[in-house]
């Protein structure tokens, strides 16, 4: 109890010294041990070197087309890392990493004037450890940054309310720009309809409309968005309409893109683990009060949540817009007497799984007889054996001890389950799982790079860019010719007697086309 007692102490006292270790182990820890995952990390990354390579800082290329994604902030922060440290996993993982880390600090900032010191330390504790956003913040895509920016956009917004002065709302619009350069129109949608249903539920709409259309804060909104929209759509013209906005924003939303469907409740059985360990607090929710901040809170939630429940691309990450301000519920309604069952059952049970996560891959690979998955089981079974069984059972254990031990407070249970996750993922399952899908990725780019010389090398009946980003080599998207070699999935080959095998591993493969039988 004494120790207990002094811990709290010294969490209460601290602050920043208690978050600092755990921001370095959610996010910097093994940062560059895992390969680069694709799609997602290896089109940032490959897109980011060939800027490099460039000297084109505008438009951003893929492998030799134009990418219309994602506006260019991410690029410049990556290249940025990549021009001080060279190419590697971490340095391009670097500024999501740093920009998890500000999102820790400015939660708990936010938080620690509008709560007790406890549940603002708790809701820090939340965003460094949930799992989604350990996976992002250690990511090389553009969602860690935008989170950052939307959360320091809605924070700013709350700010003003309370205390409206020029220089908050100065950073409301600088932060919107950013978001804006960040990701486009949801950057600034999403703080736009929270700010009215916050004003005009009080009767405010005019207040509104006058901070929304403050001249002052346009400028400082165009000044930090507009020269890079203005130079792309000059350098590209319409195809940049329709890439960007059109493509990935409007039909985003109407259409079902990449195969990232889903249906209306996708989100409601998805948050639990996108929150994990804390999806269990959500049924210690409480209802809304009648407390103004808490409606901000909520709606912010409930606008997220309800905007891409309808949107017809579904993808986990795309909840993170409104899990800050869940996150502060919780730890507001939860932090100081946290449920210990509520709190440890679910990664108790979701560490159960991942004990067996050997056989869930050969029933995978079973269903799913074709070469690529049985190479991607030959490739688990060099990863998922003594060693992996015994870091997961140590970790099922310490949570089990945790939810057993008597004489122990239940918010230092959730703080101890949220830091044993946080080093299990990190140490563990995040690298186990790029060993199986990334390494053999990696690893053929870098026989390529070493042994083919100056050959042409094409990528077929796959996507997946990180090939190019350790290959250091802009690698076309098409049929090879005669001559050629081709990166491609094991087994697609057709017919395989045109081509002759230079690597395999895992589920891709190195081939040579040597002749056309078509001819």
């Amino acid at each position: 109890m004494r120790l207990a007692s002094g811990l709290r102490h010294w969490l209460l006292q601290s602050g920043d010294g208690f978050l600092l270790p755990l921001v370095v182990l959610a996010f910097f820890w093994q940062l560059g041990a895992p390969a680069l995952f694709d799609l997602d990390e290896g089109a940032f990354t490959a897109a980011t070197w060939e800027m490099l390579q460039r000297g084109d800082f505008i438009t951003t290329y893929l492998n030799g087309e134009p990418r219309f994604d994602k506006p260019i902030l991410i690029y410049w922060l990556q290249a940025i890392s990549v021009s001080l440290f060279g190419l590697h996993e971490w340095s391009v993982r670097l500024p999501s990493a740093l920009a998890a880390s500000a999102w820790v600090m400015a939660t708990y900032y936010f938080a620690k004037p509008r709560m007790p010191q406890q549940n603002a330390m708790l809701a820090a504790v939340m965003v460094a450890t949930s799992a989604m956003i350990i996976i992002i913040g250690r990511a090389a895509t553009a969602d860690a940054v935008l989170n950052l920016l939307i959360a320091l956009s809605l924070f700013d917004i709350w700010r003003y309310w309370e205390n409206p002065t020029r220089m908050i709302l100065f950073r409301v619009f600088f932060w919107l720009g950013l978001g804006f350069l960040c990701k486009g129109p949801v950057a600034v949608a999403i703080p736009f309809v929270t700010s009215a249903f916050l004003y005009i539920s009080h009767g405010q709409w005019k207040n509104w409309l006058k901070t929304v259309f403050n001249p002052y804060g346009l400028v400082v909104f165009l000044a930090v968005a507009a020269p890079w929209y203005i130079l792309e759509y000059r350098d590209q013209g319409q195809a940049f309409i329709d890439g960007f906005f059109l493509k990935h924003n409007v039909s985003r939303f109407s259409d079902t893109m990449e195969g990232h469907g889903g249906v209306v409740w996708y989100y409601l059985l998805a948050l639990p683990f996108i929150i994990m360990p804390f999806g269990g607090l959500l049924m210690q929710l409480r209802k809304p009060t009648t407390v103004t901040f808490e409606h901000f809170l909520w709606f912010w939630f409930a606008l997220v949540f309800l905007l891409f429940s309808l949107s017809s691309t579904q993808l986990p990450h795309y909840l993170l817009y409104g899990i800050t301000p869940l996150l502060l519920l919780l730890a507001k309604h939860c932090g100081e007497t946290p449920n210990r069952w509520l709190a440890l059952v679910p990664p108790i049970l979701l560490a159960g799984v991942l004990l067996f996560l050997p056989e869930l891959l050969a029933t995978a690979a079973a269903q799913n007889p074709g070469e690529y998955f049985q190479g991607l089981l030959e490739q688990s079974l060099k990863v998922t054996g003594t060693h992996y069984r015994a870091a997961t059972l140590i970790y099922l254990l310490a949570l089990l001890l945790l939810l057993l031990w008597p004489r122990v407070q239940n918010f230092w249970r959730l703080v101890g389950a949220a830091v044993l996750q946080t080093l299990f993922l990190t140490s563990i399952l995040i690298p186990v799982v790029a060993w199986i899908q990334q390494a053999p990725v990696k690893e053929a780019a870098r026989f390529a790079r070493h042994y083919l010389n100056d050959s042409v090398v094409v990528m077929d009946g796959l996507n997946m860019p990180s090939f190019t980003t350790y290959r250091e080599r802009v690698t076309p998207q098409r049929l090879p010719q005669v001559g050629e070699y081709v990166f491609t999935e094991r087994g697609s080959l057709q017919p395989a007697e045109d081509y002759q095998t230079v690597f395999r591993q895992g589920g891709v493969m190195l081939a040579k086309r040597v002749k056309d039988s078509a001819r």
